[in-house]
């Protein structure tokens, strides 16, 4: 598993800071891409460059890089950091998602996490979201599925770019993110004014 398991904890703590309950400032990272972040789908150095997801394109990830597991089969033991493998709860039909929520750790009180479109993200236990999304939009308690990702999933990289305009010198800074850091170059234009 290599340091992978320092990556997802860099994820959670990136996430936590920026989403946290307590002050949910960033409104526009979603729950699907926040989940998919956490467990490395996305090869993006920050919660930020995340991808917006809606429920169609969650559905299409699913299928193509996560299968369905029985809550049974999910080590007891479970801990994101420790196993190998990752899990998801999904809550809604699969095709056409609700919700995505991590599992982190099965011997926590709250082993979720996710984010509450009111709340901002942290973690829950099964009860928690049961009783925040029973009952809403149709969805039981059948509508609680468990899929682990697919080992050989690479992850999607966002965009070989990202561009800043400084407005005071009117330059246009284009940098490519995808090459290592001693490596990157930047890229200057002038934009006028």
């Amino acid at each position: 598993m290599d340091r992978e398991w320092l990556f997802i904890s860099e994820r959670l703590n990136d996430v936590s800071r920026i989403c946290g309950r307590e002050h949910p400032i960033y409104e526009h990272v979603g729950n699907f891409g926040l989940a998919l972040y956490v467990m490395g789908f996305f090869k993006c150095r920050d919660i930020m460059m995340v991808e917006d997801v809606d429920d169609v394109e969650a559905g299409t990830i699913l299928k193509e890089h996560f299968v369905p597991v029985e809550k049974e089969k999910i080590p007891t033991n479970y801990n994101i950091l420790k196993f190998k493998e990752k899990y998801l709860l999904v809550i809604g039909d699969p095709v056409f998602p609700t919700h995505f929520a991590v599992l982190i750790n099965q011997h926590s009180p709250q082993p979720f996490f996710s984010k509450l479109k009111i709340y901002g993200a942290g973690y829950d236990s099964l009860s928690e979201l049961e009783s925040e999304f029973i009952g809403w939009e149709g969805i039981g308690p059948e509508d609680f599925h468990y899929y682990r990702m697919k080992s050989s999933v690479e992850p999607r990289t966002r965009s070989l770019t990202e561009e800043y305009i400084d407005q005071k010198i009117g330059e246009r800074l284009i940098e490519d993110y995808t090459a290592p850091k001693r490596e990157r170059k930047r890229v200057i234009e002038w934009v006028g004014k």
